[in-house]
């Protein structure tokens, strides 16, 4: 037997186990847009894997706040990982249950039908950036990290005036509108999109991660189930889940 296997084995061992102690009870994750998709993608393998259930709250923009300070019924947030010393500071998560899951860098996409630009190395993305007529990107999550990486390039200043900081819809909704010529954004939220085709991601000597982590709300009803999905989230041989959505799991 593989050693991979084995360690799956004794993993889904331990988490049945955990699953048994905390009674079945069902958990409630509040999810953000960053890393969504790579959490229905976990939670699907969970629940085929113990039996449990998991439930996913989307929670986008100021919802995600508005919950967690109103204490809502819920067991576990994910977010990026700069979000929970300030969490935790506020009483609001279990000091050191904050446990990093997924990563993401931006990728790029064009309007369907159009010529997809050629940024497969550091110079070939500068020349496509450069060649746009316009480019669009949020002013948060991994944004900004596109404004950073342009200053790096010195291009920014060129490409100052033909930037689109796109608000209250994602960046490929302002792609397939016609808005802007090229969307940047992290790669697991800028793809599948209707009207739209996604080019690839940055250069990898381009790229920043935005980094997620995972938390047990002081609000759970159940810590022991909470914490056994946060072990299946972050096990080793669960990262092609993590991997299906566009997102990796952590550098080790």
């Amino acid at each position: 037997m593989a050693p991979w296997m084995k360690i799956a084995m004794v993993t889904l061992a331990g988490l049945a186990s955990m699953s048994a102690a905390a009674g079945a009870a069902d958990v409630t994750i509040l999810a953000n847009q960053g890393a969504v998709s790579a959490i229905r993608d976990l939670v699907a393998g969970y629940e085929r894997a113990t039996g449990n259930k998991v439930v996913v709250s989307f929670q986008a923009g100021n919802a995600m706040n508005d919950a967690i300070n109103s204490d809502a019924p819920a067991d576990l947030v994910s977010n990026t990982l700069d979000q929970f010393d300030d969490l935790i500071k506020r009483g609001k998560v279990v000091p050191g249950s904050v446990v990093e899951f997924a990563r993401a860098g931006n990728g790029i996409a064009v309007k369907a039908g159009m010529p997809k630009p050629d940024i497969s190395t550091p110079e070939a993305f500068k020349k496509a950036m450069l060649a746009a007529k316009s480019i669009g990107y949020t002013a948060v999550g991994t944004g900004p990290f596109n404004t950073r990486l342009f200053q790096r390039l010195g291009i920014y200043d060129a490409l100052k005036d033909r930037i689109q900081i796109v608000q209250g819809r994602l960046v490929a909704a302002a792609v397939a509108a016609g808005d802007v010529e090229i969307g940047i954004q992290q790669t697991n939220v800028i793809q599948p999109y209707p009207g739209t085709e996604y080019v690839g991601p940055l250069p990898p000597e381009l790229i920043e991660y935005g980094r997620f982590g995972v938390a047990v709300l002081t609000v759970s009803k159940d810590p022991n189930a909470a914490r056994a999905f946060v072990a299946f989230m972050t096990a080793p041989e669960n990262a092609p889940l993590i991997r299906k959505s566009a997102m990796e799991p952590p550098a080790r």
